[in-house]
């Protein structure tokens, strides 16, 4: 709401707003957006700052305490980043770190939600050993990937740091590889319900994510590229599409993690018939 009603700069001062931490301001402009937008970050780094402390507390599962340190650590250089787009006067390559670092942080938190669900804890959970190339966990760490670069070419444009067609044509890559992967995913292990659902949420999210990123482009672009001030058809199609797309990248993330545990590589199959080979030849 804060990029997409240029009200980044309507609170000029950090980490104080007007000069105070906590005084409310009148809400005129954009310092609704701006202002709000820094009190639900405070929210959020306390909330996280619990998560961490209790999981530091009560978890037994070393690699989750590390996990939730880095959780808050995360938060922190999201917030150090949102100040440093208002001191620095919005420079786009700062501004979509920015946005880079929030949208790991939710998957952060999205993977330490699901680490910590009854369901991962106390399922024994079915196994499928993956012999194709490329394997399905390598698809899902490609998409990702391919994520992270849209959120940056995304990112930059918002910020009025580089053209729209590189944004435009990486999402055709995207659509490309977001779709091999659920279609591999639906077509050979949708017997696994934690990969099958993560997959149709996957495939779904990216199509109501295409459309509204036509929506996004048409509103903003084309009928809005003379607009004195952003419309209200602009605002909602650019923020939905914006949460739809950290959605998209959390469920990916959730996919990732869900073939890993049901669906590894055949690596240690390999392994053993290889040792057994090596016995064969020794003996």
């Amino acid at each position: 709401m804060v990029t997409s009603n240029d009200a980044g700069l309507s609170v000029p001062d950090w980490p104080t707003s007007f000069g105070y931490l906590v005084k409310v301001p009148h809400f005129v402009g954009g310092i609704r957006y701006e202002w709000s937008h820094r009190m639900v970050a405070g929210s959020l780094l306390t909330l996280t700052l619990a998560i961490a402390i209790w999981t530091l507390l009560v978890e037994r599962r070393r690699w989750l305490r590390w996990l939730a340190i880095g959780a808050f650590c995360t938060v922190i250089l999201q917030a150090t980043l949102g100040g440093m787009t208002v001191l620095f006067l919005q420079p786009p390559w700062l501004s979509t770190a920015h946005a880079t670092v929030a949208q790991t942080f939710f998957c952060i938190a999205v993977a330490i939600a699901l680490f910590t669900g009854r369901k991962w804890v106390e399922e024994q959970p079915p196994v499928e050993f993956d012999s194709r190339r490329p394997s399905l966990f390598t698809l899902t760490l490609f998409s990702i990937f391919v994520l992270y670069v849209q959120l940056i070419l995304g990112g930059m444009f918002r910020h009025h740091g580089m053209s729209w067609w590189p944004h435009v044509l990486n999402a055709v890559f995207v659509t490309i590889v977001l779709t091999w992967t659920a279609i591999r995913a639906l077509s050979v292990y949708s017997r696994i319900e934690a990969v099958r659902w993560p997959a149709i949420l996957m495939l779904s999210l990216l199509i109501t994510q295409l459309c509204l990123g036509f929506a996004a482009f048409v509103t903003r672009v084309e009928w809005g590229k003379d607009a004195l001030q952003p419309e209200l058809p602009m605002v909602v199609a650019t923020v939905t599409h914006v949460a739809v797309g950290a959605l998209l990248l959390a469920t990916t993330v959730v996919l990732a993690i869900q073939v890993w545990r049901h669906v590894p590589v055949a690596f240690a199959e390999r392994t053993s018939r290889a040792l057994e080979q090596e016995n064969v030849t020794a003996s």
